[in-house]
């Protein structure tokens, strides 16, 4: 599977596959020694499953491969730090599409589809653990409530709308949110609002009423 991966990537002409691995522990040594732009990550492998080894690459972006569907596999990855996921079984096209797209920095689930999961597998998870609400200390009034409605799957351009302010000011808002809770993206804060309770179960994706 990986030769196959492989074959894929480099057929594009524009990625070198740097390193392989057999297992966890072997994956995560292999991305500290190689640095890649990308890690695509399985979740279930011998030694270290790739939840762990996700959480020991903070400063990388992982791709997750899995055969499981929605579930809380994907979630526990996501609270670790992946910025996305897609099964194995993904067409070559859409295999080099999400690489380049975590490449770019941004998340392959956007908000609302990782809110869906989470509404989906609420009940079967653990009690999530590492996160108070006083992770929001640091939050001014106005970032906390740009974290609530990015949280609920809003864009940029609809919490723009909905707190009558333009689109830069709103980047800024969440480029601020992103840094001060230590997140690495968007998906990690509609996890960690999830938490925290900040957002219910099932909640939509529509602002409260004042």
């Amino acid at each position: 599977m990986r030769a196959g991966f492989r074959a894929v990537l480099e057929a594009t002409g524009q990625m070198e596959v740097v390193a392989e691995a057999g297992d966890g522990l072997e994956a995560v040594s292999a991305a500290r020694a190689t640095k890649p732009d990308v890690v695509l990550m399985d979740i279930r492998m011998p030694n270290l499953d790739g939840i762990e080894a996700i959480r020991r690459l903070p400063h990388h972006r992982v791709l997750i491969l899995t055969t499981f569907g929605l579930d809380e596999y994907i979630v526990e990855a996501l609270r670790a730090g992946a910025s996305g996921f897609i099964t194995k079984d993904v067409p070559a096209d859409e295999l080099v599409r999400a690489v380049r797209v975590v490449a770019a920095g941004e998340a392959l689930l956007t908000p609302a589809v990782t809110r869906q999961l989470l509404d989906r597998v609420a009940r079967r998870l653990p009690a999530p653990v590492g996160h108070t609400p006083d992770s929001l200390a640091e939050l001014t009034d106005r970032e906390r409530e740009v974290l609530e409605l990015l949280a609920r799957g809003m864009s940029n351009a609809e919490i723009a709308d909905a707190l009558v302010v333009g689109d830069a000011t709103v980047k800024t808002h969440v480029s601020n949110v992103l840094m001060k809770l230590g997140l690495r993206d968007r998906v990690q804060a509609v996890v960690l609002a999830y938490e925290i309770g900040l957002v219910k179960p099932g909640a939509g994706t529509q602002p409260p009423p004042p």
